[in-house]
């Protein structure tokens, strides 16, 4: 259908912006559907594969 391939353009493309930004995809998608839901709306730009580090990242610089 075109609505299911919308939804697959959007995912792949949400997927290689993360490997092009360096990040283990599948790393990504889990560690920022994690935390979205308890994540700022002012700041879900943190959470764009440009913008993202890793929780434990910022668990370690704290």
């Amino acid at each position: 259908s075109d609505k299911g391939g919308e939804r697959i353009a959007n995912i792949l493309s949400i997927i290689e912006t993360a490997k092009l930004h360096g990040h283990n995809p599948e790393a990504y998608l889990t560690d920022v559907l994690s935390r979205i839901q308890d994540h700022p709306a002012d700041r879900l730009d943190e959470l764009l594969p440009w913008r993202w580090s890793p929780l434990k990242k910022l668990n370690e610089a704290a």
